[in-house]
């Protein structure tokens, strides 16, 4: 499960112009450059990659769908949530952003200086990696309890109990998530972007599978002060066994690429000294994400006590939302990054800086082809969406739709978010990681502000959809320093082109009517109501059509029965006269 830390639409009208046409406009306008090898490369890679993201997302979200069936969005899924995003803070914290973000720029120069290609340094590599991360599994196993008091510090009773012992379960995938990591990069360094991609699907199934039996052996609508000890397991072994099952799926791709582990630990100073160098700074900027995660969390957990848990109200709806929020994201946008960084890492070491604004470009325009017509709608259908899709079992309707208020907030940061989330690999690629850290601070400071004063300002049940508010300025503010920065750097970021393709793609995200006209809420309302008073009166005509030869029928018989009647008082001999 993924924490927000750092790490069929419809259909045409009736000539053939609609939401999917005018996206497809758009992503072709984007493009505007004669296709290059480099530019079909990027897009067979992200190509292969998204559809292993897509199924990676589906079955994340059915992952997120049984869940919700199963534990709903109170107490019990607060306790759930709050412990399985700890392995994801402490990873992150620790070498998350090392394992994901440094390592394949020096990966992809070292096979580009090393006679060997590099094969012991990655070696090496992975060996340093492995020892940290059973240290820091092993130390966060130890400080369950102190790190569940530093993140729900206003969450007291049974479901504060249940969450030390989830926490207790979840900590150790610390070390498969950084093992993940480190075979993914060494498998992107060497060209092969599928199966970091895929094995994902593995997890969600199994957890799938764990979320499933628990409904079948405990039954639905439980809290933290009725679910059982055995079933407190069944939910924390199986959701580890998920990121097991992850990890071992990669070694058949390790071996495909040519790596088989042997473990060295002839360490060289100068390579451990460039990994300090730019690990340094990149802890500088994990920390500062972190920091304002910690302050999410904090804020969203008071929020949930002060309301009751009224709707849910808590860091369940935040990470729910969160995970919902990556999807569209996660289809195009990661899948593009991971494409781009080696080679925008060659390219910036080669001093090839044309080609890295070209780089950037690229995974820009290509990645917003799906997010931002995907970020307009989702923040309008949010809310019955997640009534739709979500609102069953455990949860009701009235959670199911505050979660969706809360996922279309975040949904209206989506396009500063990936935007972001490239000009930092940008500057990764630039072995720069210390301008990313100070940017940190900022977007830090930012989100902070912004989630105190939700809690200060808004109703206890309504911070959490404050919270997505806040995350979005803050990737707003972040996007903006990056892009000044990096643009005086590398001398332009091609910001022309990338302005009108966004712009188009904004235009052609808002809905036309049948003749491809865009129009206002008002008009498109006033034009509902005339359709709507003319079937009336088509109705009406009709109605009057079919009951007219049943009218004429009765007023036939009305008037005989008069002349009937008539007959009758008429005296004999008026009659025959």
């Amino acid at each position: 499960m993924s924490t927000p830390a750092p790490p069929a639409g419809p259909t045409a009208a009736d000539s053939g112009s609609g939401p999917e046409t005018a996206g497809l406009d758009a992503a072709a306008a984007a493009w505007e450059r004669p296709a290059t090898a480099d530019d079909a490369s990027l897009v067979r890679s992200s190509g292969v990659m998204a559809l292993g993201t897509l199924a990676s997302r589906v079955t994340g979200f059915l992952r997120t769908a049984v869940f919700g069936y199963a534990l709903g969005a109170a107490t019990l899924a607060d306790a759930y949530n709050n412990a399985n995003t700890l392995p994801n803070v402490v990873y992150n914290l620790a070498l998350g952003g090392i394992l994901t973000s440094v390592v394949v720029p020096l990966l992809v120069s070292a096979a580009k200086r090393d006679a060997d290609r590099g094969e012991a340094y990655d070696q090496r590599m992975f060996t340093l990696g492995a020892l940290a991360l059973g240290g820091i599994t092993l130390v966060a196993t130890l400080a369950a309890g102190p790190l569940v008091e530093l993140y729900a510090a206003s969450v007291h009773g049974s479901e504060r109990s249940v969450m030390v012992v989830f926490a207790y379960f979840f900590i150790p995938q610390i070390f498969f998530y950084g093992v993940s990591s480190l075979a993914g990069a060494i498998l992107n360094a060497r060209g092969h972007f599928a199966a970091p991609m895929w094995t994902p699907v593995v997890n969600n199934v199994v957890v799938i599978a764990v979320g499933l039996l628990f409904m079948v052996t405990a039954g639905l609508n439980l809290s933290t002060a009725t679910i059982s000890p055995g079933q407190v397991q069944l939910l924390g072994i199986g959701t580890t066994l998920g990121i097991v099952a992850q990890t071992a799926a990669l070694i058949p791709a390790l071996r495909k690429v040519g790596f088989r582990w042997r473990p060295r630990f002839d360490f060289r100073k100068a390579e451990v000294t460039e990994i300090r160098r730019m690990a340094g700074w990149m802890f500088g900027y994990i920390a500062t994400t972190q920091v304002a995660f910690l302050i999410t969390t904090r804020v969203a957990n008071e929020a949930a006590v002060r309301a009751h848990h009224l709707h849910g109200s808590g860091y369940t709806d935040y990470s729910y939302a969160w995970l919902l929020f990556q999807l569209p994201y996660a289809i195009v946008g990661i899948s593009v990054i991971t494409a781009l960084l080696p080679r925008m890492s060659a390219h910036a070491a080669d001093h090839r800086y044309g080609l890295v604004s070209d780089d950037f470009s690229a995974g820009v325009r290509l990645s917003s082809v799906i997010v931002v017509p995907a970020a307009v709608v989702l923040a309008v259908l949010g809310p019955p969406l997640a009534e739709v899709l979500l609102g069953y079992g455990s949860m009701s309707f009235a959670d199911a739709r505050y979660l969706g208020e809360v996922f279309a907030v975040f949904s209206l940061g989506l396009a500063p978010y990936m935007m972001f989330q490239l000009l930092l690999r940008v500057f990764y690629a630039l072995h720069d990681s210390r301008t990313p850290a100070l940017i940190g601070v900022l977007t830090m400071a930012v989100n902070i502000a912004a989630n105190l004063t939700a809690l200060a300002v808004l109703p206890p049940a309504d911070v959490v959809a404050g919270l997505g508010a806040g995350f979005g300025a803050a990737n707003l503010v972040g996007a903006v320093a990056g892009w000044l920065v990096l643009s005086r750097r590398i001398g332009g970021l091609d910001g022309r082109r990338i302005g009108i393709s966004l712009v188009k793609m904004h235009v052609s995200a808002i809905p036309r009517d049948r003749h491809g006209r865009r129009g206002s809420a008002r008009r498109n309302a006033g034009r509902a109501d005339h359709r709507r008073a003319e079937r009336q009166r088509r109705a009406a005509a009709l109605r009057a059509l079919r009951e007219g030869p049943r009218r004429h029928r009765a007023d036939r018989s009305e008037r005989n029965g008069y002349l009937q009647a008539a007959r009758l008082t008429v005296p004999p001999d008026v009659s025959r006269r």
